[in-house]
């Protein structure tokens, strides 16, 4: 018999007991836990308002329990700038895929940025359209193989890979931004202290915080799950190199 047993994790309250309807070895599940976790631990729940976007990322209120609105297609931030600004005590977050947010959301972003929202995105970059087939993303990299990049992305006709925080970090508005990667344990404990921050810079009233997680696709990318994780180690880490960019608690930000 078993004395004295220790529970060292559980469920996020937060987090819905639902099973996940995400393709085999999706990490928006990760992602789902990581934003539940920094819900709980920063004690908001009760006040916490999501704004669900188009893209593999709506469902997410099927797995959260607080209120949800959902967002036409990249419109997240400024329906989320409509709910902050009527209801200022709610703390507001969007969650949004890269097709989303840096594509057809291009405009509401930067300028929910310029404007210094009190508000939180958390943005999912697996560099690719998810839900819609896999076609070319913003993100996408150079040679990489999509529906409508069958020969792999030339960036002579569609550019390169676009970096998302790194534009939005040179922005006032902007309070926190980070990117990380939820590949391992250790870079997904460092994803969570990443998307608690981005909440503290709402919650603290200092401007718009956004974290950056970088995310696999297997299905899309026509690989098994665990060589999918060891492809974005492999590429989109060096792509899109992780850590803080912006935090405006530092001394010197």
């Amino acid at each position: 018999m078993i004395k004295d047993m220790v529970e060292v994790t559980s469920r996020p309250r937060s987090l819905v007991d639902v099973p996940l309807h995400y393709c085999p070895g999706c990490t928006h599940g990760t992602i789902h836990r990581l934003v539940a976790e920094a819900i709980d631990s920063l004690g908001i729940r009760e006040r916490t308002i999501g704004v669900a976007s188009v893209g593999c990322s709506v469902f997410i209120y099927n797995y959260l329990d607080v209120d949800f609105q959902q967002a036409p297609h990249g419109r997240a931030p400024a329906v989320a700038t409509g709910i902050k600004r009527v209801l200022p005590d709610r703390v507001v977050f969007t969650y949004q895929g890269d097709g989303d947010l840096a594509s057809i959301g291009t405009a509401e972003i930067l300028h929910a940025a310029a404007r210094g929202e009190r508000i939180t995105v958390i943005f999912v970059n697996n560099a690719i359209y998810g839900m819609t087939g896999g076609q070319m993303a913003p993100t996408t990299l150079s040679g990489m193989k999509t529906t409508t990049s069958p020969y792999g992305r030339d960036v002579r006709q569609a550019g390169g890979a676009l970096r998302v925080v790194e534009l939005l970090a040179g922005i006032d508005g902007v309070a926190y931004a980070a990117r990380e990667a939820v590949t391992s344990p250790a870079r997904i404990h460092r994803a969570r202290r990443a998307v608690e921050a981005a909440f503290r810079a709402q919650i603290e009233d200092r401007g718009l915080g956004i974290v950056e997680l970088l995310s696999t696709c297997p299905v899309n990318w026509k690989l098994p799950p665990v060589e999918a994780v060891a492809w974005c180690e492999a590429n989109m880490i060096p792509a899109f190199p992780l850590g803080v960019l912006k935090d405006t608690t530092r001394s010197g930000d």
